[in-house]
Order: C-alpha cells, then sequence, then structure tokens
C-alpha cells in the first residue's frame, strides 16, 4: 500500500481511539476533570505517566541531538531520567499526601500566602507554556512531512486533536488517552530500532548493538561511526563533548531539577488512591521510561550512520543531487532538509566545513521520523514511526495544557477570585481555560524560538529556576516563611529569564543590546538552556536569607510540614 495512504489510515486510527476514549472517560465533575478522580491503578498511572513525560522531545529530538552530538548529547539522558528519580524521591509521595489538585496550591497553603499561589501560577504558566511550544513544533514536523501538509496546516490539527480529547476528559480522559499514546509511541520507537540493528548489526536488541560489530564484518559499530565522522571533519561521536565540565554539569543539573519541578508530571501523581500508589506509579514509570531511554542512543548512532552512508557510500563517491533517494526530495519539500550545489558539480557533499559543506540544513528533529525510510524499512513500520511522534508530543501537550488551565481556573479563579462559584461553574472555567490555553500554544507554535529539545530545556530552566526550589523548601523546612518563598520565586525565575532574553538577543530598544551588550554565555561560559541550576541556586539562597530575617511561619504550618512527612503507613489511617 502506498506509504501516505497507509500514514493516513494508522495515524486516522490512533487519532479515532484517542477520541474514542475521550467521549468514553468524559470528566462529571472538578476531581475527574483535575485528577481522575483520584482512583487510578498504579501500574495504568505509571504508563500514562511516562507517556506525559516522553515529549516530542524524547521522542523526536533526543535521538537526533544524540546523534549529531555524539557523547556530548548525554546531558539529556543523564538530566531527565536522572530528574525523574528526584521527583519520584523527594516530592511525588509528599506533595500526594498533602491531598490537593494542583501544585500552586500547595505552595499557597504551605506558605499561607495568596500572593505565593500567584506568584506560583504565573511561574507554571511561563514553564508550562514554553514546554507546549516544543510539543507543538513536534505535532507541526510529523504532520508536514507523513501527511504531506504544511507545517503550518499540520500544527492546527494537532491543536484541534487535543482540543477534543483534552477538553472533553480533562485529566480523566487524557489518563486513559495517554496509556494508549504510550503503546502507540513506545511500539513507534522500538520496532524501527530492532530492525536497523538487526539489518547493520545482526543483534535484535538496539542496546546491544550499539556495542556490537557490523554485520558481516569484525569493526564495531561505533568505530565505524567515528572513522566516517571524521573524514568528514567532525568531532570523534564517542568522545565529542561540546560543552565544558562545569556547563555539563549545570545542564545536567538544570534538566534534572527542571524535571522534578514540572507540574504537569508531578500533578500525575495526585491520581492514584494513596502515597504508597504514588511511589508504586513512579516504580513503573521508571521502567516504561526506561524502554525508550536505553533504545535512544542506539536509535541516534545508527540513524547518523545510515545518513553518512547514503550521501556518501564509500569515501570519495558522493551520491549525485539527481540520483538522491525519495525519502530525501520528500524531506526536501518540507524545508527542514536544503541542499546547495556550491560547486556546480551536481555531488552532494556533506562535511563540516561550512565552506564546502553542500547540506546545508538537517534539522535535527527529522532524524527519528526519517530513520526508518533512509533505512528502507517497510512502510507500515514508517507509517506507525509517524503515529508515534504525534502520540508523544500530543500526550505532553495535553498533560501541559491541564496543568495551565487547573492553574487558571482552580487556582485564580476558585482560589482567589471568585471563591464562591459552584463546581459547575469551575469544570465550564476548566475548559474555557484549556480552549484558551490551547489556542496560545498553537499561536507560539507557528514561530518556536528553537528546535523542540532546545524550547523544552529552557521550561526545564524555568522550573528548575522556580517551581522546584519552592516545593523542596516547603517539604523540608519549616523555616522558609511566605516571604522568603515568594521572593524567591521572583527573583529565581527572573535572573533565568533574563539571562535567556540576553542570549536570544531580544531587543527591547532599537539598537540596543539588552544587558549593555553581554557577549552569549557571559556567566562563566554557562549556555542559556543550562541556567535553570543558577537560577535555583538564586531561589533557594533569597528564600532562606529572606526567612532568617523575617518571622518564622505559624505553628499550624510547621505542623503541617511535620505532617507531610510523616511516614507514609502511620498516614493511611486517615485516608491520605
Amino acid at each position: 500500500m502506498e506509504l501516505q495512504t497507509l500514514t493516513y489510515l494508522v495515524v486516522g486510527f490512533t487519532f479515532a481511539v484517542y477520541i474514542g476514549i475521550a467521549i468514553w472517560a468524559r470528566a462529571g465533575s472538578t476531581s475527574e476533570f483535575y485528577v481522575a478522580g483520584g482512583g487510578v491503578n498504579p501500574v495504568a498511572n505509571g504508563m500514562a505517566t511516562a507517556a506525559d513525560w516522553m515529549s516530542a522531545a524524547s521522542f523526536i529530538s533526543m535521538a537526533g541531538l544524540i546523534a549529531f552530538l555524539g557523547y556530548g548529547g548525554s546531558v539529556f539522558l543523564m538530566g531527565w531520567t536522572g530528574g525523574y528519580v528526584l521527583l519520584a524521591l523527594l516530592l511525588a509521595p509528599y506533595l500526594r499526601k498533602f491531598g490537593k489538585f494542583t501544585v500552586p496550591e500547595f505552595i499557597g497553603d504551605r506558605f499561607y500566602s495568596r500572593t505565593a499561589r500567584i506568584v506560583a501560577v504565573l511561574c507554571l504558566i511561563l514553564a508550562s507554556v514554553t514546554y507546549v511550544i516544543g510539543q507543538m513544533k513536534g505535532v507541526g514536523v510529523a504532520f508536514s512531512r507523513f501527511l504531506e501538509v504544511q507545517y503550518e496546516v499540520g500544527l492546527l490539527i494537532g491543536m484541534a486533536i487535543v482540543f477534543v480529547y483534552a477538553v472533553l476528559g480533562g485529566m480523566k480522559g487524557i489518563t486513559y488517552t495517554q496509556i494508549a499514546q504510550y503503546c502507540v509511541l513506545i511500539m513507534a520507537y522500538t520496532i524501527p530500532a530492532i530492525f536497523i540493528s538487526l539489518n547493520l548489526t545482526g543483534n535484535p536488541f538496539p542496546q546491544l548493538g550499539l556495542g556490537s560489530t557490523m554485520a558481516g564484518t569484525d569493526t564495531f559499530l561505533l568505530d565505524k561511526l567515528d572513522q566516517m565522522v571524521v573524514e568528514l571533519g567532525f568531532d570523534q561521536y564517542t568522545t565529542s563533548a561540546r560543552l565544558s565540565h562545569l556547563n555539563m554539569f549545570a545542564y545536567t543539573m538544570s534538566l534534572m531539577i527542571g524535571t522534578a519541578g514540572l507540574p504537569h508530571v508531578i500533578i500525575r501523581f495526585f491520581t492514584v488512591p494513596k502515597v504508597s500508589d504514588a511511589r508504586r506509579s513512579a516504580g513503573w514509570a521508571l521502567i516504561f521510561i526506561a524502554i525508550l531511554y536505553t533504545t535512544a542512543p542506539a536509535v541516534a548512532g545508527m540513524a547518523r550512520l545510515n545518513l553518512m552512508n547514503t550521501i556518501e557510500p564509500s569515501p570519495g563517491n558522493y551520491l549525485a543531487y539527481d540520483e538522491r533517494p525519495t525519502w530525501f526530495s520528500n524531506w526536501e519539500q518540507t524545508g527542514l532538509l536544503k541542499y546547495e550545489d556550491k560547486n556546480g558539480d551536481g555531488l552532494i557533499q556533506y562535511s563540516a566545513d561550512n565552506n564546502t559543506n553542500e547540506m546545508v540544513k538537517i534539522d535535527r528533529d527529522i532524524m527519528v521520523l526519517a530513520n526508518p525510510e533512509i533505512a528502507r524499512l517497510p512502510n507500515w513500520v514508517i507509517a506507525l514511526v509517524a503515529a508515534g511522534g504525534l502520540a508523544a508530543a500530543l500526550s505532553t501537550a495535553a498533560g501541559l495544557l491541564l496543568a495551565i488551565s487547573s492553574a487558571i481556573s482552580h487556582d485564580l479563579l476558585k482560589g482567589i477570585l471568585k471563591p464562591d462559584i459552584s463546581e459547575k461553574q469551575e469544570l465550564n472555567a476548566s475548559r474555557v481555560a484549556m480552549a484558551g490555553a490551547i489556542g496560545v500554544a498553537g499561536y507560539l507554535g507557528f514561530n518556536p524560538p528553537d528546535f523542540a529539545a532546545g524550547t523544552v530545556a529552557i521550561a526545564f530552566g524555568l522550573a528548575a529556576s522556580s517551581i522546584f526550589p519552592a516545593l523542596m523548601m516547603g517539604i523540608f523546612s519549616k523555616r522558609v516563611n511566605k516571604q522568603g518563598a515568594v521572593a524567591g520565586m521572583i527573583v529565581g525565575i527572573t535572573v533565568t529569564l533574563l539571562y535567556v532574553f540576553q542570549h536570544l538577543g531580544i531587543m527591547f530598544i532599537p539598537g540596543t543590546s539588552f544587558l549593555g551588550g553581554l557577549e552569549p554565555n557571559w556567566f562563566l561560559g554557562i549556555e542559556p538552556n543550562a541556567f535553570g541550576a543558577i537560577g535555583a541556586i538564586v531561589n533557594f539562597a533569597v528564600a532562606i536569607g529572606v526567612s532568617q530575617f523575617t518571622e518564622e511561619p505559624p505553628k499550624h504550618v510547621r505542623d503541617l510540614v511535620e505532617n507531610i512527612r510523616i511516614p507514609s503507613g502511620a498516614s493511611e489511617a486517615v485516608g491520605h
């Protein structure tokens, strides 16, 4: 069957399943809309959490980054997986025990302050909107190639699908939709990897194939890859490290604590019946996440190898542009792959030298999606990958949009502006806020500031510098008070935003560079995507310092902190 027809069938079927689940699991109360009624099975919640967590950045962009950065791309593997461990051990059980709907609600109650709750809402919205931009780019990239529509049209279709199942079902619908999306995305990621590993190494396990010898030879795959990239002038794949040690540490730390501070992941742990179930959910989620994350390095290395073998089958034997394969011309039509014949010989020369390199654009976000086509896998595998990329982007987008809408409807409207509204009015407000959030996210998705994983990394930095420290101090410190928490969040996210704006070249006054024209990465060479770790340190320092010079929290707040940390077995008698 023709690829486009097959893709329409596979993607259309998955979309029908998502919408069907949303209709079946339509939320009828605020509890169902915000936390799925609090009765989700830990295994099911672990699978939904994995889908919520493994976004377009994980599915589409991470392997693409590793493919071009090599060893240096491991920062994403370490940061994102390590951060989930932090979340599971340090935050999830305690926040579940607190028993409320949202992260700003916890911050508002713990720091006995409406101001703290409002600041937390603003920080949440900033981080979540930035994060969802990356998902929208992933949706647009997948649609633009496999459904052969313009990026903007694909983005609009994705927005419409999310609107239907997220607005209808709320957390209840999203949870069961994400279970289906996890099944789709994990099959879409691992099946092509198994095929390609078998083709290149004869080993059906990609994780082992990456360290195996090439089929029929004594040459290891990674040695072959190192040889090819060095011949083209690039750094050695297995040892290249674009970042300094300090930058690498800061980047990893920013991703880790940003992960632990992401509200759309945290609220997943509010959906299980009790505290012990939150811990079990975290364990299952780590298992489900590990399947993809241990496969990603193999997907990256094999994709880079296949790409270079296609363009230059043997040293000095370049592919003629007129004989380029179908996958090449297909991706050219999207604008994400560009060739420029600089010397007029009609051959495709690919190298690290910008003066002679004729592959003037290879968008990193296309590598996972193009990999099955480059490897000449069956059309049904290629169609499945398209459905998987869309599932990854849509699952995370839905979780982020729910976090944004619940912050607006539950924390701002119900919690502060109109505390006397009925449950039905709050539910309707939640749906309106969700629709508005989808519109804003889509608008920003038309002009994303970076590739998917880069945009997401900035979002993690914002969460790291604002929400994570407030949660940690709220759980583990009795002394930090409302003045300290508010000051810490404001200063932490402000310094991070200023650093990001400076790097992106935001001009507030024409002809004048912000912050006096400082050089990019001026603070110890740290990149903006890694600056969330510095923002978090500033947040902790300001919050603790201000708290030391102001009155300590009231006794009932100190007792609340003590109660949150009581071992879970002692609290099950009270139903938390």
